[in-house]
């Protein structure tokens, strides 16, 4: 039997190689295992939203992604009597480097990632199946699976499932998977389009459905996502069928041709009871699936896996408490419940057929769409919501403001803007991050996990204040004025290990 390990992560999709991507960054013992012999080939989830990146950025990936990906797309929306050009971003994005939404497919983006990990001597393990997981005291006992048929034995402090909505690792911990089916059979195909505007994304609005084409660049220009109409056979996808759909939803002429992945499924809106049972600890699909719209998925995993991957790192060198684990389901669990709430909304706006909802997709739509669009205010709140930037946890057990909070700026559970711009590149790593704005004396060195930054004037807060930015970039402590006490009190708390 091998020396055992700080972390199994099973699941190598974007979740599972972002939570790797971090737990090498803190030099943590771990290894990353998925049953697929490749990864994924198709385009699956094609964008990422800008708090993904903003999140990746520390690792050394974002700009490798954005290079590969569209940064330019812009959003066509088509109406029973016009088309609207929806700007995307162009609010409410002020305070992030990456105010856009980057089209990538999902095979790139894994893609990236993997080779991030290799060139850090990070080997994926595919084709290898977690078979059984067992705590035995301090450890979970794992039976692993090769595709030949070997298996070895493998123990790890901690489990994280990244596998899936039909996650083993949910089901060795007996972690119940709640929610239901939508009624709905859908089709979904990567292939090429004549007739559309090339970076831009089409969405046509209509009283069957909604019907979406998405700009990829590979393996195909486009992706298309549609309801099945009536009376199709839902276990049948061919081109002919994708081309009646385009004829009879839309008035433009469409030519559908070489297609390279056709599939149908179903959309399933279901959330785990729990993120984390003992030593067992669930991210992404795993904990949580639902309808693609605004496309929450991927990143929502993504982000998951960032919000944990310290914490196993921290508790695992000795620096925090075991206590720290338990602010991950805190935090996660109420993101998850609100994309899943969002996403629901939306998805029966957009596909029910109740009368009433048909007549706001044909009628009320054409009427007051173009009204929307010129209201700055709603529209940034809504972009805020869809990009992540506003996800924050205020009322979560890391955060905590001071005895004297500052008039102005981030609160404690805010993400940390970037503004000034870079302060969020200054801030990346491993680690966390003293902010002092304003005049202050010298400061003894408060821990070796902490590094401080002086931005003078140039600080998202005024005058005199100090906030302790976690290293996933949300600020765990704010005060105002140059008493460390509180300060001090919280790394006590959160980070009571080996002090410089």
């Amino acid at each position: 039997m091998t020396a055992p390990l700080d972390v199994l992560v099973v699941g190598a999709g974007p979740t599972g190689l972002a939570l790797a991507t971090q737990l090498r960054a803190y030099a943590t013992r771990f290894r990353v295992v998925d049953r697929s012999l490749d990864r994924v080939r198709e385009s699956r989830a094609p964008a990422i939203q800008p708090r993904t990146l903003e999140m990746l950025a520390g690792f050394g990936v974002t700009d490798e992604l954005v290079d590969h990906g569209n940064a330019s797309v812009r959003l066509h929306l088509h109406l029973s009597r016009r088309t609207l050009h929806v700007p995307v971003f162009d609010v409410g994005c002020d305070d992030t480097a990456y105010p856009f939404l980057l089209f990538l497919p999902q095979s790139e983006t894994e893609a990236v990632l993997t080779a991030r990990l290799a060139a850090r001597d990070v080997t994926v393990e595919r084709g290898t199946e977690l078979v059984s997981a067992e705590p035995e005291g301090e450890y979970v006992t794992c039976r692993l699976r090769t595709g030949e048929g070997s298996e070895e034995t493998v123990r790890a402090r901690y489990v994280v499932g990244c596998d899936g909505a039909h996650s083993t690792v949910r089901d060795q911990a007996g972690i119940a998977f709640e929610g239901h089916a939508y009624p709905q059979t859908f089709l979904l195909a990567d292939l090429e389009v004549d007739g559309l505007e090339a970076s831009a994304a089409h969405t046509f609005m209509t009283a069957s459905g909604l019907l979406f084409f998405f700009p990829l660049g590979t393996p195909a220009t486009w992706r298309m996502i549609a309801m099945y109409p009536p009376g199709a056979r839902p276990d049948e996808v061919t081109l002919d069928l994708l081309q009646q759909i385009a004829d009879d939803w839309t008035a433009d002429r469409l030519t559908l041709r070489d297609p390279v992945w056709m599939t149908s499924f179903r959309i399933h809106n279901r959330g785990a009871t729990h993120y984390r049972k003992g030593p067992f600890f669930l991210a992404g699909d795993a904990a949580h699936i639902h309808s693609p719209a605004g496309g929450q998925g991927m990143n929502t995993g993504i982000q998951d896996a960032l919000n944990l991957g310290w914490k196993l790192a921290h508790v695992c060198r000795g620096a925090a408490p075991e206590e720290l684990l338990a602010t991950y389901e805190a935090e996660r669990a109420p993101v998850g419940h609100r994309v899943r709430r969002l996403t629901d909304r939306a998805f029966t706006v957009g596909t029910s057929s109740h009368p009433a909802l048909r007549l706001a997709r044909t009628r009320l739509a054409p009427r007051f769409a173009p009204l929307f669009l010129r209201a700055t205010g709603p529209r940034a709140r809504l972009f805020r919501t869809v990009s992540e930037l506003g996800i924050h946890y205020r009322r979560g057990p890391l955060s905590t403001t001071g005895p004297t909070p500052p008039g102005r700026g981030p609160r404690a559970g805010d993400r940390l803007p970037d503004v000034p711009r870079g302060l969020q590149q200054r801030t990346a790593g491993p680690g966390y991050d003293l902010l002092l704005t304003g005049p202050w004396p010298e400061i003894p060195p408060l821990h070796d996990l902490v590094g401080v930054h002086r931005l003078g004037t140039e600080s998202p807060w005024s005058g005199a204040t100090h906030a302790l930015v976690r290293p996933d970039g949300y600020v765990g402590y704010v005060a105002r004025g140059t008493d460390l006490t509180g300060l001090r009190t919280y790394l006590d708390r959160w980070l009571p290990g080996p002090r410089t």
